[in-house]
């Protein structure tokens, strides 16, 4: 069974949350405060994470780095009363995969859930890995390789990466990437695919040969100089 952690201080929309995604056929575990979310995290397994960003003892921003930093792979979705633009950007920035503001739908975050178990769940595939310069993508595992380094993307920066790499050198319309990847392309979303270029730059950085530019009011391109333009 689908096991979910879900941090949330309010009891009532706690149990209303954890009743919901029960009778969606989900094993949900509760905690109230931060201290005890990371505690359940490091104790048990689970397959996604829904987190209030305004948690005692431990907020959900510190909460999610923890978390991040022990997997790099794992849905994380923040719930909020905070709807301002930058809230929503530090959101991504700390890892997270989804940011919904309060009060939301059942329905919508059920349907949010369904959609990334079945992306992250999914049984490995064999895909062709694809050269960035000097890197090496697997979008299959969710990997970028440096030589003997090796990056585990999230699922969204490795679907933006490989739009990316399926339209090397060219431009990618920026509503085009937020209608495949969050099938949505509103103003915030939009920011938030901000968040996510930046992080994948920063992956690729070591090859000067590699670069993904914005190209003001359209989308952006990755541009590959001196590197063969296949799958290996």
């Amino acid at each position: 069974m689908i096991r979910i952690l879900l941090v949330e201080d309010d009891p009532s929309l706690g149990f209303v949350i954890k009743d919901k995604l029960a009778q969606a056929g989900y094993d949900t575990v509760l905690a109230e405060n931060g201290e005890q979310g990371i505690s359940h995290y490091k104790k048990e397994k689970f397959d996604l994470v829904i987190l209030d960003v305004m948690l005692p003892k431990k907020d959900g921003f510190t909460l999610a780095e923890e978390i991040r930093r022990h997997d790099s792979e794992i849905p994380i979705f923040f719930l909020s009363a905070k709807a301002l633009l930058e809230d929503r950007l530090k959101a991504f920035a700390k890892g997270g995969d989804d940011y919904i503001s309060k009060p939301f739908s059942m329905e919508e975050l059920i349907m949010k859930i369904k959609i990334f178990l079945r992306r992250s769940t999914a049984a490995k595939y064999p895909e062709s890995k694809i050269n960035i310069g000097l890197y090496s993508f697997d979008p299959g595992n969710y990997e970028l390789i440096l030589k003997d380094q090796k990056k585990i993307l999230t699922i969204r920066e490795s679907e933006v990466l490989k739009m990316l790499c399926e339209n090397k050198n060219k431009i990618v319309k920026r509503q085009e990437i937020l209608l495949k990847v969050w099938g949505d392309d509103d103003y915030f979303l939009g920011r938030s695919l901000d968040v996510f270029i930046s992080r994948l730059r920063k992956y690729l950085d070591h090859d000067s040969n590699v670069s993904i530019d914005n190209i003001r009011g359209i989308g952006f391109i990755l541009k590959v100089n001196n590197s063969p333009d296949f799958p290996i």
